[in-house]
């Protein structure tokens, strides 16, 4: 079932009409009582109403002075995955139902304008997508092992819940099916969708980042794993080629290390991280493990955080955590990112390719044939962390998709076996640059500054201009994580309600 796309919002003194292109159907919202009602009287709305396009519904929040509409004002399409339509969301408005805030004393006004513009900060943090007819939530290997019935749900039904950052927005409008075609999931993260070209043929190059809306929040003040299994700053990537019908998916996951742990700012340039000793350790620990495990398969932990200094207590109890749990599922392999490839050598890198080489090629990748049938399956996932889980972790993430790309372009039939992509510097240029944009814009989500080492991602060389555009935004991590972070860390616990 898919979602009306485009639509007026009329406003009167007493009550939103919501109305799609069609006029199919309207969607009234009662200002005074909240009561959402469907009509199909394409005369309700009155011509005294004041009219403007909008583009869907995130959903109702409630703060002091009552609930609020919010609605996507501003749009931008990425580019379609088959025939549907992939958007960003660009602007959007929060509009009180109350006409005025008379009802509200000096103080109650001032926390509520607080609570305002924590809410509006969330939506000045790029990133919000959505498809009318797409699930954007799922990887092709999901959306492949699903029942018939499936594809005939309301989009946020079955949709992943883990990425449906509105969902509790949407609660109203959920609540009676009748109104589920204005029930818009949004994901937040990263979607680029490119055009390539390579030996003369023509396929598409999609890169769609997932971060989970479970433990949201921004680099000091969300950290490690909660008692329910949930790490900070967890995203699901998924690399994906569509060529002549046919289409290959490669995914990976990160996230925060997997034990409770905190580095809450304190003015120092690198607050020393504090395990939690008060929890115990392996519920979180087991918990998140064994959901990763029913939902990918086997778990190739890539630990590239630093194994001296401040940053190995939290290594250590990762290690010790894996060792305790002897799960068979879970390979535990380290390496010091910043130790390997110190002195600028990134050539070294290939190291952890080939280290991992061989697991790579048993986990393989999804395959599908023209005709929708499944060729393979992607058994197993690469599970990437350092400690924000965004620079050395986006670097490596980046080398392992694109040896995965090799093969898959290979069985495709876009490069002959043997060919080496390398080859090909026009979509080498692209390449890089999507995974250098799918970077910068995780970063800015969890941390305000585009990635570090980004200038490797882009080029595949680390140079001092580079270095140098590092310390610039290790400058301006610093200021926001210690004077800015505590105010945005509690719009995205307003907004996401997790």
């Amino acid at each position: 079932m898919s979602i009306h796309e485009s639509l007026r919002l009329c406003t009167t003194s007493e009550v939103f009409y919501v109305v799609p292109a069609d006029g199919s159907e309207i969607l009234e919202v009662d200002r005074t009582s909240g009561e959402l009602r469907l009509t199909r009287n394409v005369n309700a709305v009155p011509p005294s109403a004041a009219v403007r396009q909008i583009y869907g519904l995130i959903g109702i929040i409630r703060l002091i002075a009552g609930p609020y509409l919010i609605v996507i004002t501003g749009r931008e399409r990425v580019g379609s995955i088959g025939e549907h339509g992939v958007w960003r969301v660009t602007d959007t408005d929060i509009i009180a139902f109350a006409r005025s805030v008379r009802h509200l004393s000096e103080v109650q006004n001032r926390h509520n304008d607080m609570y305002l513009s924590m809410v509006r900060t969330v939506f000045q943090t790029v990133g919000f997508y959505w498809s009318a007819t797409y699930d954007v939530t799922h990887t092709l290997q999901r959306l492949q092992n699903t029942t018939p019935e499936f594809k005939f749900l309301p989009l946020h039904e079955r949709a992943d819940q883990r990425f449906v950052w509105n969902r509790h927005l949407l609660q109203d409008i959920v609540s009676q099916p009748e109104l589920s075609r204005f029930a818009l999931p949004v994901m937040h993260g990263f979607v680029s969708i490119s055009h390539s070209v390579v030996n003369q043929k023509e396929f598409q190059l999609v890169l769609i980042s997932r971060r989970s809306c479970y433990r949201a929040g921004v680099r000091y003040y969300c950290r490690g794993v909660d008692s329910e299994g949930h790490v900070a700053n967890s995203v699901e990537t998924e690399q994906i080629v569509i060529y002549q019908g046919m289409k290959a998916s490669f995914v990976q996951t990160r996230g925060s290390i997997p034990v409770p742990w905190s580095q809450r700012p304190n003015l120092s340039y690198k607050p020393r991280p504090k395990i939690n000793t008060l929890s115990t350790p392996s519920i979180g620990f087991e918990r998140h493990f064994d959901t990763q495990i029913a939902i990918y398969g086997k778990q190739i932990a890539i630990n590239l955080i630093n194994q001296k200094g401040v940053e190995r207590a939290v290594g250590d109890e990762f290690m010790r955590q894996i060792s305790a749990s002897n799960n068979a599922m879970i390979r535990y392999h380290p390496f010091d990112f910043h130790h390997e490839c110190k002195n600028m050598q990134w050539q070294r890198l290939s190291i952890l390719l080939g280290q991992l080489a061989e697991e790579r090629e048993k986990q393989k990748y999804f395959l599908s044939d023209q005709s929708g049938g499944v060729v393979q399956h992607q058994d197993g996932v690469m599970r990437s962390n350092c400690m924000d889980s965004l620079d050395r972790t986006n670097v490596v993430q980046g080398l392992f998709a694109k040896a995965s790309l090799q093969e898959q372009l290979e069985w495709l039939g876009i490069l002959s076996v043997g060919e080496q992509l390398e080859r090909h510097s026009d979509f080498e240029v692209l390449y890089k640059n999507v995974w250098a944009d799918n970077g910068d814009a995780l970063a800015m989500q969890y941390t305000g500054t585009g990635a570090l080492k980004s200038d490797f991602t882009r080029t595949g060389k680390r140079g001092i201009a580079g270095a140098l555009q590092d310390g610039y935004k290790s400058t301006m991590r610093y200021f926001q994580n210690n004077f800015t972070d505590g105010f945005r860390q509690v719009g995205w616990e307003l907004f996401s309600r997790y």
